[in-house]
């Protein structure tokens, strides 16, 4: 066993050393040991990096899948509902894809970089994407809970889907306001920090959560679910049945029934005799 060591002239982090070490991979290496029963591998921390980042990238696509297949499958059991939960999911793919989109204009693209100290063409650490996505996708669910629960227990009390959105908002429309600009201020925060780690996952988190409050939870979600109408609450009958009953607030909530046609409508409840 022999050990060669190859220094580079460029940064570990550079993309110029990337790309040497998949030219030694690729091209130099095989053809150096071709017809040779010789095997060579190439570390260091470079080459560890790249690895490991390749390996978070594959998992990433399941991941994502996972903890949203999950946040849907409760989100029906807790409103008895097939569209919100659906809705629920591509508002927080919303969310998350601001904070990517942020990270990489800021960090890779340069744009504003000078404002917060950092040099353009900055790599972004493997873990930086998996870290915002678990972070922010939890917090914009929160959010998401607290609005929706709102609308639903307005719905619940009689309100058409308007009145309810417009409640429901009212209700609690301040707090989630608050609360976002509450968290956005202490991930912006850490902006102010050296490390350029620590800038990646401020700055993300903290724009993220502004673009999550004000305009996807204050704006569209309240939009999207006036659009739905009664439709927003409905659940088939086949499955409302083999759901478990979750109640949010220590009370069950009223379901939707089936017209003839398919027309949701939601159930009435018996005559005081």
């Amino acid at each position: 066993m022999a050990s060669i060591f190859a220094v580079p002239t460029t940064a570990p982090q550079d993309a110029r050393t990337s790309d040497l070490l998949e030219r030694l991979r690729d091209d130099v290496i095989p053809q150096a040991t071709e017809g040779t029963p010789l095997k060579v591998y190439v570390g260091g921390n470079t080459a560890g990096f790249e690895d490991f980042s390749d390996k978070v990238a594959g998992r990433l696509p399941l991941f994502i899948a996972v903890v949203i297949g999950l946040s849907v499958l409760l989100l029906i059991a807790a409103f008895r509902s097939l569209y919100i939960p659906l809705a629920s999911a591509v508002f927080n793919l919303l969310s998350v894809g601001a904070a990517y989109g942020v990270v990489v204009a800021v960090f890779q693209e340069g744009v504003g970089a000078s404002l917060i100290d950092v040099d353009s063409g900055v790599p972004i650490v493997s873990f930086v994407p998996v870290m915002l996505f678990a972070i922010l996708f939890g917090l914009s669910m929160d959010y998401n809970v607290f609005l929706l629960s709102r609308v639903h227990e307005a719905y619940n009390e009689g309100d058409r889907p308007r009145e309810s959105v417009i409640h429901g908002m009212s209700r609690i429309g301040k707090v989630i306001l608050f609360a976002g600009l509450i968290m956005s201020a202490v991930f912006l925060a850490f902006v102010t920090q050296p490390d350029v780690i620590a800038k990646m996952m401020g700055l993300g988190l903290g724009l993220a959560i502004l673009i999550d409050v004000l305009i996807v939870r204050l704006v569209i979600a309240p939009a999207v679910v006036t659009l739905l109408g009664d439709h927003a609450w409905w659940l088939p009958r086949w499955l409302d049945r083999i759901l478990p009953n979750v109640s949010l607030e220590g009370h069950l909530v009223q379901g939707v029934d089936e017209r003839v046609g398919g027309e949701p409508e939601r159930e009435k409840e018996p005559a005081l005799p």
